[in-house]
């Protein structure tokens, strides 16, 4: 994400893409999705009871600023990443979390495309081209509208 992107976005959505990020992380490693009573079984047991309606306003980042910071803390144990990515919008240690986030988000896409390569050997080589293109240009369309939702 670029600086002026970033600037541009509100503490809301930033904790919202953060959260996003997050859950899409978490599948990655070989998870199934995560479901809200998981995260609110989790954030009960640490006393920080999470309604649905908070977990839905903090994922679109359609509402008020989450700012406990008890809950946004066991929400950073619960993804294993330091307390301040949630907490903190200035600071090295966010930004770092961010960038290694980031790169754990390629990886993950880049075992996808190998795996995809190894299933579909078969295919001449010119149409596994043209599904990397397709892929691509549906990968850059989508960050050109999260850019634009983000700038509006």
């Amino acid at each position: 994400m670029t600086d002026d992107a970033t600037s541009s976005e509100t503490p809301q959505s930033r904790l919202a893409r953060k959260l996003s990020l997050l859950l899409d992380l978490y599948e990655a490693e070989g998870s199934e999705a995560l479901t809200y009573p998981e995260i609110n079984r989790h954030m009960s047991q640490r006393g920080t009871p999470l309604s649905r309606s908070r977990w839905a306003y903090m994922r679109s980042g359609d509402s008020s600023l989450a700012t406990d910071a008890t809950l946004l803390r066991n929400l950073a144990d619960f993804f294993g990443v330091d307390r301040d990515y949630l907490l903190d919008d200035v600071g090295e240690i966010p930004k770092l979390v961010d960038a290694q986030l980031e790169l754990l988000r390629t990886l993950r896409e880049l075992r996808v495309r190998n795996f995809a390569a190894r299933q579909l050997q078969g295919i001449s080589p010119e149409t596994l081209l043209r599904l990397r293109q397709v892929i691509d240009e549906q990968k850059r369309a989508q960050e050109v509208d999260d850019a634009d939702s983000n700038n509006s």
